[in-house]
Order: structure tokens, then sequence, then C-alpha cells
């Protein structure tokens, strides 16, 4: 056999292997951002049951400030939101625990956990994805298509 009969076999191995190493990792990151989106609705499902165990605590303890700002956090575009949590989360953290009922300031202690788990699923989801997304091939062959580039949910955590 020729070098030509050597050289063409052995050119379409590599370009098949090459294409199966990218669409696996298209497929990784394309988990990684379901991953990612899955993080997100967590995340956005506990601040929704926090700022309802907020609006309860405001209305026994009489603070109508409370009770804005936690419709306010609930109801602010994602843009805005971390503010709007960051805030709640400082009026939450001034409320006496103690004047509360017990069942309402367990309430409160669980919802407030439930959110420091969620935000750090989501933000090691979004390092994950950002990490992918870096890398040479994934941006040489544009793997990450259309996607909106994944950011962190940052706010103060309560000290609970």
């Amino acid at each position: 056999m020729s070098v030509l009969g050597w050289l063409l076999p052995l050119l379409a191995l590599v370009v098949v292997l090459g294409g199966l190493f990218l669409v696996a990792t298209a497929n990784r990151l394309d988990r990684l951002h379901i991953r990612m989106d899955a993080g997100w609705a967590a995340l956005d499902a506990a601040l929704a049951r926090r700022a309802v165990v907020a609006r309860a605590v405001a209305a026994v303890v009489g603070d109508p400030e409370l009770r804005v700002s936690a419709e306010r956090a609930e109801a602010a575009p994602r843009a805005d939101r971390e503010a709007e949590e960051g805030d709640l989360t400082l009026r939450l953290s001034r409320v006496d625990r103690t004047a509360l009922p017990a069942e309402l300031a367990e309430e409160l202690t669980d919802a407030e956990h439930r959110v420091v788990i969620a935000r750090r699923v989501h933000n090691d989801a979004v390092r994950d994805t950002l990490r992918l997304r870096r890398r040479r091939k994934v941006r040489y062959f544009r793997l990450a298509g259309t996607a909106p580039l994944p950011e962190y949910f940052e706010f103060a955590e309560p000290e609970v």
C-alpha cells in the first residue's frame, strides 16, 4: 500500500475520534446547563418559601417594613433579586427569634437553611459550567451554542 493508502484511513480515524470527543463535551456541557437551571429553580423555590415565612413573621411582630421587603424580594426580577434578598436577609437577622412562636421560629430557621443549601448547589453548578465553558475547545468550536453565560447568585448568608 502506498503512503496515501495509510494516511487517509488514519486521518479519517482522527477526525471521527475528534468529533466523538467534541460531541461528548457538548453533551456534558448540556447536562451542566440543565443542572444549573434545576439549581436555580430550587433556589427560587427556597427564596419564595422564605419570603412567605418572612411575611408571617412580619405579621406576628408587627413589622410592615419586613413585609414590604419580603414582597419586594419575591417580586424582583432576577437582575435585582440579589440586592432585594440581601435586604430581606438583613431584616430577618434583626428579628428577635425568642419573641416568635416556637413553630414559626423553627419554620424561619428551616427556610433559611434551605436557602443556604439551594444557593450553594446553584453556585456549584454555575462554577462547574463556567469551568467547562472556559476551555479552548468549547470556545473554538462554540459548543455552548447560544446559551447565556451563567451567573452566580450572591447575598449575605443568614447566621443560622
